[in-house]
């Protein structure tokens, strides 16, 4: 049989009153709904610099080699051409403008977006969750806090206002577009530093996001090691085929595409690799070496 019981959902006042009467904590009282950690690892300065030094298209082969989900943030481009960026992640959600969430989102300086902009410095990149690819996340008066805080980059899955300005503001920015219209009409920020999509992406704080000229890239801090050993351990063997290929013209196919893990030995590849010092013995590249 089933028993039924009854929640009675009270204020907080309310219920400090009730648990003094009762000689209850008020914790015993009240219920949070459960919820995991924000962060899922720490990636050091050493490491960060490494990754930053590695393209997209490796780090994104490195986590597909790995079995990840796509890690491209999808419509995220840089503003201009040449931009670059590294920096751990601090992100910050948008929700649906609603005339209550107006009223009761934090004002000024407590809003979430100020609170996310003070965590920034020079190894941040501050990801930022649109709630439409064309709607505003911010312009020139708002992010030249950020260009003060010597930010080291700006990603969102939405668009930025006064293109212009924030080019010269110098940062790296990438966004779905640019648009003139104003952000407060559609949308109000509303969480700092939690676990948030973009692009179709999840981003936890302090995974390290890595941005060029092909796109916008999360790397999970948990697995941030593992995605640099082996798209490191790519970008060393296209580059061999890549001079391989130059010094002797033909088609590419018989040294690529190859799977990491699963190269053999005795292949063309594997033999060319042999003559560069690359073996089984020193490579995780090579078929039964996978270590992830």
């Amino acid at each position: 049989f089933f028993r039924w019981k009854t929640l009675l959902i009270l204020p907080p006042n309310m219920l400090s009153t009730i648990s003094r009467r009762l000689s209850l904590p008020v914790g015993l009282t009240t219920k949070r709904f459960a919820t995991g950690p924000a962060a899922g690892g720490s990636i050091s300065d050493d490491l960060l610099e490494k990754l930053g030094g590695l393209s997209t298209q490796a780090l994104v082969d490195g986590l597909w080699v790995m079995g990840w989900p796509c890690a491209q943030i999808t419509g995220a481009r840089a503003l201009a051409p040449g931009m670059k960026t590294v920096g751990r992640a601090v992100t910050l959600r948008f929700v649906p403008a609603r005339p209550d969430i107006a009223q009761q989102k934090p004002p000024g300086m407590e809003s979430p977006e100020y609170e996310a902009f003070e965590l920034c410095g020079p190894n941040s990149v501050l990801v930022m969750s649109s709630v439409g690819p064309w709607e505003s996340v911010g312009g020139d008066i708002k992010f030249l806090r950020l260009q003060q805080l010597g930010l080291g980059g700006l990603v969102t899955d939405g668009s930025v206002r006064d293109t212009d300005e924030i080019i010269n503001y110098g940062f790296p920015t990438f966004s779905h577009s640019t648009t003139a219209k104003q952000g407060p009409a559609a949308m109000q920020p509303w969480e700092c530093n939690g676990v948030i999509e973009c692009g179709g992406v999840v981003v936890r704080p302090g995974d390290a996001i890595v941005g060029d000229q092909d796109g916008v890239v999360v790397v999970p801090a948990a697995k941030a090691e593992m995605v640099y050993d082996i798209a490191h351990g790519r970008e060393v063997i296209e580059d061999i085929v890549k001079e391989e290929l130059t010094a002797n013209p033909g088609p590419p196919g018989k040294f690529y595409p190859f799977m990491s893990g699963k190269i053999k030995p005795e292949s063309p590849l594997g033999q060319l690799l042999a003559t560069k010092g690359i073996t089984p013995e020193n490579s995780n590249q090579f078929e039964g070496k996978a270590n992830w």
